[in-house]
């Protein structure tokens, strides 16, 4: 079996596909389009891709690519999230951080407070960044990252836990074309359906119809999210999680009950989501 991950080596999204599938085939990917890709032109079975972080919030591209490719959620692994500063051991200084742009992010604070002056990069990945400043040594730059990457690529980190916040923590999801739930022999800690839904028209009222067949029900959403389609200002599908056991008949007709409204819903899967263990 192989499973794709957005890579390269080192990356947090392999430690997350490693704890999720030690005993399979990784393939890195140098993008998260390209994890989706690989599961719908059949490369891989699986994929493994971030979807949200406690700091940040939700990557809108994953969000977006659950719209749009035919895939579902087989499970979520919630990992904590260090990041370090690191550089190429011959420097001694360094003129530029790179990063990803959530690492960059959930570390602004502490960059701001230490390095104003030095600017920053966006770059695909933590892992690929310190790939990048362990090839060019002649470079004055610095990349955040984790120990990983520092170990696997042999830079030398000169700041540790530089992220803002101590409760940093990214949710994983795996990806396939089947409609099935990974049962792993991790912490469980809660069990819940992923929905996409869009609603007929803009009109008022139309938002408080749907969540309002989850509400007599007594369901409880655990998230809500709007995404634009792209199709012009004011149009916006949703992401919500229901947070619950499924049940064949309440379940079941809560999402009828929404289609009878004219809404469109996409179901991603049921699932159990578990706990990283370092």
């Amino acid at each position: 079996m192989k499973i794709a991950y957005l890579g390269p080596q080192a990356s947090f999204t392999q430690l997350a596909a490693s704890q999720i599938f030690p005993d399979k085939e990784l393939v890195p990917q140098s993008s998260i389009l390209d994890c989706f890709n690989a599961v719908k032109n059949n490369e891989v079975d699986k994929a493994v891709v971030p979807l949200e972080n406690s700091i940040e919030g939700t990557v809108s591209m994953t969000l977006d690519y659950l719209y749009d490719f035919d895939v579902f959620i087989e499970t979520e692994l919630v990992m904590p999230i260090a990041h370090h500063l690191m550089i190429h051991p011959d420097n001694e200084v360094f003129e530029k951080v790179i990063s990803h742009p959530q690492a960059l992010a959930q570390t602004f604070h502490f960059r701001y407070d230490h390095f104003k002056d030095i600017p920053s990069q966006d770059f695909s990945s933590t892992a690929a960044s310190a790939k990048l400043v362990s090839e060019n040594q002649n470079e004055k730059w610095a990349a955040i990252a984790n120990r990983y990457s520092a170990k696997l690529y042999g830079l030398k980190i000169i700041r540790e836990n530089i992220q803002d916040f101590e409760q940093n923590h990214t949710k994983f999801i795996v990806i396939s074309k089947q409609k099935s739930a990974l049962q792993l022999p991790l912490p469980k800690t809660s069990e819940k359906t992923s929905l996409i839904i869009t609603l007929p028209e803009d009109h008022a009222g139309g938002l408080h119809q749907v969540l309002s067949v989850f509400a007599w029900r007594k369901m409880n959403l655990s998230k809500i999210e709007s995404r634009t389609l792209k199709t012009g200002l004011g149009n916006y599908f949703f992401f919500i999680n229901v947070e619950s056991e499924w049940h064949n008949v309440l379940s079941q007709n809560a999402i009828d009950e929404i289609v009878s409204l004219g809404s469109q819903v996409k179901f991603l899967g049921h699932y159990d989501e578990y706990v990283f263990v370092e």
